[in-house]
């Protein structure tokens, strides 16, 4: 057996864990959870050293040997053999935030756990040794024993400032309601004299080691849980008047669809983004270390890729690989999952920094702007005003070629909006000189005022391309008015500002250039590129040398190691688990199905676009109501059969937008009319899509050389629609033993997860009565719109089915706004005219064609 004995830092108080090595592919773990002093856990060892000799009293054998030392355990991981254990052996302080220190993985040992007699070997176990072993621990991961690392000072200040009295009140009650073994004893434990302690539990997105701690967190202590994050961590000290101040920046990498540059791009289902890190700077009075009574403030920001299915094909070898968009999202559903996530860890104001390219010859990074800018637009009518996301787009790039614009001072602009909206965090009043010498700025402040000082809400979302140098100068402007308003805060400056050339924003401007080589290193496998003082345009000479320099390291990185790393974070991080069977990590062709969870099987729950946040984020809100799944039906509404003459009418989810409900005769009028000629195009359709990974695996030379001849249709206007909304895609289906390459047009299911050939449920059929009859109720005086519809039927469904509960006269009782006489008249004319019926033109149609002719071609 292995004995691991650990240990607080005084040294007097020990816990042991028993891991048995007999089992070859199982890991048991014994914790009897019991605190031993020093003496108890020597006498212990003791005995198991005595009672495992082989034989008593001989000098030279010993039953009980030490392995290794170590300060804390990473976790336990298995392949295909047994398990090992990773252990930290090196460590170095990097930070001291209240007394906690934070240190660095220096090294890391793995030991197997079998024992050699009971070892089953494995080909390739190895190999994946050597790839799990790629990812360096001891490359930038930070762990701390007594602060949560994995979430913010704000959070774990405000979890400290829980009234002790309350849980007090609330552990005594619970224990009054248990059994007491000590009762019999006379060593009744109820009352106040038991030790209270809070630890909260850690925010999984940014800990990269909970895969490896999962076999164990629920059969030992907590103590030995050790949570690391992966990221940037450095601190700077400053004298103020004597008054020793500690500037600390932290950052951590998000561990959910993590990877490298070229390979992790854009979102995954789940709406995490690559390249995803959250920024804090801590800034606090070293005077007084004790969080309650001690100053300390704190900023927090964060940059990921644009929340969008897209990606950039290395396999050309190009610099700036095209950038492609693999999928449609015309209801923008992974962002709106992405900005639901960050609702609910910030809060609102929700504000975007885009810094990407607006103005190009050829389009490259201008298609993610645009595709951005439409997905914000849609989700912000869902929201109320007062909480809509805020988009801020400004082309840097263009700034900084212009020899006229200052690129950081229109960032300081920037800056000072962003952080008079959002606020920052500080666990102390206002200070008295900011009453005598008020500033007009800080009276202007936002966040939220507490009677213990003032509380960040909101954050600054940042991005470019690849969120790296670009994003990281703007940060660093960003932080730079932060830390100006916290040491104004904390009574050091009598004014909100700093300039350039201080002491104190040098060593800030160090941090944040150590912070960006490092994120960039671990994204982008080159350090930055452009720093901050390329923006400023006072970089010496030699710096356009290391540019280039880094420019080639990159380049290199991302053609030739990246591959490798991906497959060793895809390991380390538990989004492989190698099976036997299965094929191995080094023979799939793509990891786009391991990150994207509902690629084979998409959910049939959606959530409701009448309000895509989590309810209750925005807690003083009143929502419509409480029912979410009857505003899901009616985004969702499907009829099948609805005419004898019609086998499947598809009803597209935009004429269900909660916006767009103007009529539902008119809708089903409309939907009858494309379902009949786009018919026949339908049936000779391939309706299937094969999803563009990061690094699709290319199509077979067959695909590629085949030609279809079954997709010409007879209506060229649809073909061209088709090719203006969606990229011709190659598929090859192999079920029949044929290979066929289509133009693919997606499929509603592919899309949103329905599947309209199956019976609709009684209450998508209550609503769809519902909003028919108020259809009917609106227009009963226009014949003209009647005739469209089969009425007998619509009556005869309304008579069957009933009709929602909601009440005439409750609050929520929706009523379709009311189409204008030019509407009906512009959507009967697009009714004849599908059906092959052509209006003469007029006179207005005559000079609109003639203006159009003389603007396009003239």
């Amino acid at each position: 057996r292995y004995f691991l004995v650990g240990s607080n830092p005084a040294e007097t108080k020990y816990r042991v864990l028993k891991i048995d090595r007999t089992e070859p592919k199982d890991l048991v773990i014994i914790d009897d959870k019991h605190v031993y002093t020093q003496q108890e856990v020597r006498e212990l060892l003791g005995r198991l050293d005595l009672g495992n000799r082989t034989k008593i009293g001989q000098k030279g054998s010993s039953g009980l040997s030490r392995a290794v030392s170590a300060f804390g355990v990473v976790g336990f991981v298995r392949f295909l053999e047994g398990y090992y254990i990773v252990l930290i052996t090196k460590r170095r302080k990097m930070a001291d935030i209240g007394g906690h220190a934070i240190y660095k993985i220096e090294d890391t040992n793995m030991i197997y756990i079998p024992n050699d007699s009971v070892r089953v070997t494995h080909p390739d176990e190895a190999r994946y040794l050597r790839i799990f072993q790629n990812v360096d621990l001891s490359s930038n991961f930070y762990f701390s024993y007594s602060y949560d690392l994995s979430h913010s000072l704000q959070y774990n200040l405000t979890v400290l400032r829980m009234p002790l009295e309350t849980l007090k009140t609330e552990t005594t009650q619970t224990r009054q309601e248990s059994f007491d073994i000590f009762e019999d004893e006379g060593l009744s434990t109820q009352g106040g004299s038991g030790v209270f302690g809070i630890c909260s539990k850690p925010y999984e997105k940014y800990v990269w080691n909970g895969k490896l701690l999962d076999a164990v967190k629920n059969t030992v202590h907590r103590d030995w849980l050790l949570y690391i994050i992966h990221g940037f961590c450095g601190q700077s000290k400053l004298l103020i008047y004597g008054r020793p101040i500690y500037v600390t920046l932290i950052a951590r990498r998000s561990s959910k669809f993590a990877g490298t540059r070229f390979l992790k791009r854009g979102a995954n289902c789940e709406g995490d983004v690559a390249n995803e890190v959250e920024t804090e700077q801590i800034l606090y009075d070293a005077s007084v270390m004790s969080f309650s009574a001690g100053s300390y403030s704190s900023y927090v920001q964060v940059r990921g890729s644009v929340p969008l299915y897209w990606s950039q094909d290395i396999s050309t070898m190009m610099p700036k690989p095209p950038i492609t968009l693999d999928q449609a999202d015309p209801f923008a559903h992974v962002a709106a999952l992405h900005f639901d996530q960050m609702l609910q860890r910030f809060g609102s104001p929700i504000i975007i920094l885009n810094l990407v390219k607006e103005r190009e010859k050829r389009k490259h990074e201008r298609i993610l702007s645009e595709e951005l800018v439409a997905a914000v637009t849609y989700l912000n009518q869902f929201l109320p005003p007062e909480h809509a996301i805020i988009y801020i787009p400004w082309d840097m790039a263009k700034y900084t070629k212009s020899k006229l614009c200052n690129v950081l001072d229109r960032l300081n602009v920037i800056a000072e909006s962003v952080v008079k909206k959002t606020g920052f965090f500080v666990n102390r009043p206002d200070s008295y000189c900011s009453i005598l010498r008020p500033d007009e700025k800080w009276n202007e402040l936002g966040g939220y005022v507490v009677s213990t000082g003032r509380l960040q809400t909101g954050v600054l979302r940042t991005n470019c391309v690849d969120c790296l140098d670009r994003t990281n100068t703007a940060q660093f402007m960003v932080g730079k008015c932060a830390l100006a308003y916290q040491l104004y805060s904390l009574g050091l400056i009598d004014k909100p500002n700093l300039q350039f050339d201080t002491d104190a924003v040098r060593l800030f401007e160090e941090l944040y250039e150590d912070h960006g080589d490092t994120l960039s290193l671990q994204y982008g496998g080159s350090q930055l590129v452009h720093r901050v003082k390329t923006y400023r345009k006072i970089a010496p000479w030699t710096q356009h040398s290391k540019d280039i320099m880094q420019t080639l390291s990159r380049y290199y990185s991302n053609a030739f190691s990246d591959a490798d790393r991906q497959d060793s974070i895809n390991l380390f991080l538990g989004v492989f688990k190698p099976t036997e069977g299965k094929p191995h990590l080094w023979e799939l062709p793509t990891d786009f199905y391991l990150h994207h969870k509902n690629t084979l099987s998409l959910s049939q729950t959606r959530r409701s676009y009448t309000y895509w946040w989590t309810t209750g984020v925005l807690k003083h809100l009143p929502l419509p109501f409480d029912e979410v799944t009857c505003a899901e039906n009616r985004r969702k509404l499907t009829v099948k059969k609805f005419h004898k003459y019609e086998e499947e009418i598809d009803i597209h989810n935009e004429f269900f937008r909660p916006y767009e409900l103007s009529s539902f005769d008119e809708t089903f009028c409309l939907a009858m009319t494309n379902s009949t000629r786009n018919k026949s195009n339908r049936e000779e359709t391939v309706l299937q899509r094969k999803t563009a990974a990061s690094a699709p695996p290319p199509p077979s030379e067959e695909a590629v050389s085949s030609s279809s001849e079954d997709d010409s249709g007879t209506d060229k206007e649809d073909e061209g629609a088709v090719s203006q909304r969606s990229t011709p895609v190659k598929v090859t289906d192999t079920g029949d033993n044929t290979k066929i390459t289509e133009n693919v047009v997606q499929s509603t299911k592919d899309v949103y997860g329905l599947n309209l050939s199956d019976v609709p449920s009684e209450d998508d059929l209550s609503i769809y009565a519902r909003f028919v009859q108020l259809g009917q109720s609106q227009h009963k005086q226009d014949k003209s719109s009647q005739q469209f519809c089969s009425k007998h039927h619509l009556d005869r469904v309304i008579n069957l089915i009933p009709i929602s509960s909601f009440s005439q006269d409750n609050i929520y009782e929706v009523q379709p706004p009311r189409a204008d006489r030019k509407s009906i008249e512009i959507f009967h004319a697009h009714i004849q005219a599908g059906r092959g019926n052509m209006q003469p033109l007029g006179k207005d149609d005559f000079l609109m064609y003639r203006e159009y002719i003389r603007n396009r071609y003239m």
